[in-house]
């Protein structure tokens, strides 16, 4: 078992990042893509054994895990190649104008994005790889030229411990600053990390009261600091009554199969389910066959779970529609619920609670204008799908989900998260902190960079990006128009 950072081994970090940074953010972008390489490679070559020790710790299954890790280490590659190709600069050149027609002329300037400085990221439970110690986060903030310190989660500590040692020894070997990376272990160790001027950013995956904390924390600093926090989401899913009609049983189907995915912790299980009344979707829900408890990932998870499930099921508006033979037990048998819309309208923050577990909520509709009714009252959210078809007149609720959440989906199901180029995991509080950002794809570098123009300097004394001729930023704005 790790045991908790001392305030003198905190102190020791922080001041190693704070002089790791000068030398990292200055290694040429292509230089930071091979130690990322390199940092994936070793990780790979560790999985034999990295992966028993999660399954001990975490209660996920082998076959899971491994996947799981190659997510990790594509997503390193990944940014790696984000990293070479340059476009991660978002370089915008303005040359020199003189009849500029805003009545002055119009200086040289040029934009780019430069690391902020020391990251700290808080793992994540659920995802013992992908949002943990190397995940996201991690290769975000090193990628965008910044040392990081990783808080690790309680619930898997023997294995942060050995993927630190992994990624510090990859890193080593690939000639890295010395301090670049660190873990550390115990709630105020985070706290202290969080609270000190050099680390410039955060990056958080977890519950929305253990989030608000932390970021209320950050912005409590004499100098606040970005945090981004995901916090939490329920995931609602409209089904229009065309839909229901041509493949009702489909979507009850795999709907069954989304929201017990993995015992039902994924932050994108939708948790909510619209269905029109007397389509015989509610009929097929209750004749699904419902897959077997699976342990979840830790006590905590399962007291916090059992306490909402009752929470939801001693509601008075709502009714067990099919439950596994032992629903509070460890481990849980799923559980769907069900409720009418009235009675959703009437108290839409106690059934919208998010139940981090094999539980969802079916919500029989009359009119699907009702539908737009209920997709208002919702909150923030990561995800919001419709299974519709084509010619419904759905345009109003699109527009609807779209403002509320930060993935709209069409007739697919939210659990699964891409790591792509067009990624969007995010969303309005309280599923993340900040809206315009996502902790998954190659648009989460954007985190922990920030612009800053250059106005008429000499080409010497440019940042390469922003020099004549350089391709490092392939394609890059000038005059306001992309060239390659």
């Amino acid at each position: 078992m790790a045991e908790d950072t001392s305030a003198q081994q905190i102190e020791n970090y922080l001041a190693a990042a704070d002089e790791a940074f000068a030398g990292w953010s200055q290694t040429p972008a292509a230089g930071r893509a091979d130690v990322l390489d390199i940092v994936a490679d070793a990780l790979d070559a560790a999985a034999g054994q990295l992966i028993p020790v999660a399954m001990k710790e975490t209660n996920l299954p082998e076959a899971r895990l491994a996947g799981e890790l190659k997510r990790t280490t594509f997503q390193l590659r990944l940014f790696g190649q984000v990293l070479r190709d340059g476009t991660w600069y978002d370089a915008r050149i303005d040359q020199a104008d003189a009849q500029w027609p805003m009545g002055a002329p119009r200086p040289d300037l040029r934009r780019t994005h430069i690391p902020l400085g020391p990251i700290l990221v808080f793992s994540a439970s659920n995802f013992p790889f992908a949002f943990s110690v190397a995940g996201g986060d991690t290769a975000s903030a090193l990628a965008g030229g910044n040392p990081v310190i990783v808080k690790a989660h309680s619930g898997h500590l023997e294995l942060s411990a050995l993927t630190g040692e992994v990624v510090t020894q990859a890193l080593a070997d690939a000639g890295a600053p010395a301090g670049l990376f660190h873990v550390v272990f115990g709630t105020e160790a985070g706290k202290t990390a969080l609270l000190d001027s050099r680390v410039k950013g955060s990056g958080f995956t977890g519950s929305i009261p253990g989030g608000r904390a932390l970021f209320d924390l950050a912005n409590s600093r004499e100098e606040p600091i970005p945090f981004y926090g995901e916090l939490g989401s329920n995931n609602p899913v409209f089904v229009t009554k065309q839909a229901a009609s041509l493949r009702g049983a489909e979507i009850a189907a795999e709907f069954v199969g989304s929201f017990t995915l993995g015992a039902g912790q994924f932050c994108t299980k939708p948790g909510t389910l619209f269905i029109p009344r007397n389509s015989g979707m509610r009929e097929a829900l209750a004749a699904a066959a419902l897959p077997p408890g699976a342990k979840l990932l830790n006590s905590r998870i399962q007291s916090g779970y059992v306490e909402v499930l009752q929470a939801l099921s001693g509601h008075a508006s709502t009714e067990v529609l099919v439950q596994g033979s032992d629903p509070l037990a460890d481990p849980p048998s799923p559980t769907l619920l069900v409720t009418g819309i009235e009675d959703l309208l009437a108290d839409p923050r106690a059934l919208q609670a998010e139940c981090f577990g094999p539980t969802a909520l079916v919500v029989e509709y009359d009119d699907e204008e009702q539908l737009v009714a209920a997709a208002k009252t919702f909150e923030g959210q990561l995800t919001a799908t419709l299974q519709a078809e084509e010619s419904d007149e759905v345009a109003q609720l699109v527009r609807i989900a779209a403002s509320k959440a930060g993935r709209v989906l069409w007739n697919q199901w939210p659990t699964g998260v891409s790591v792509t180029y067009a990624q969007q995991h995010g969303g309005p509080y309280p599923a993340t902190t900040v809206a315009s950002s996502t902790s998954v794809g190659t648009a989460a570098i954007a985190r922990f960079v920030r612009p800053v123009a250059f106005q008429n300097f000499p080409q010497h004394l440019l940042p390469a990006e922003l020099q004549d001729g350089n391709p490092l930023s392939n394609p890059r704005l000038v005059d306001g128009r992309t060239v390659s």
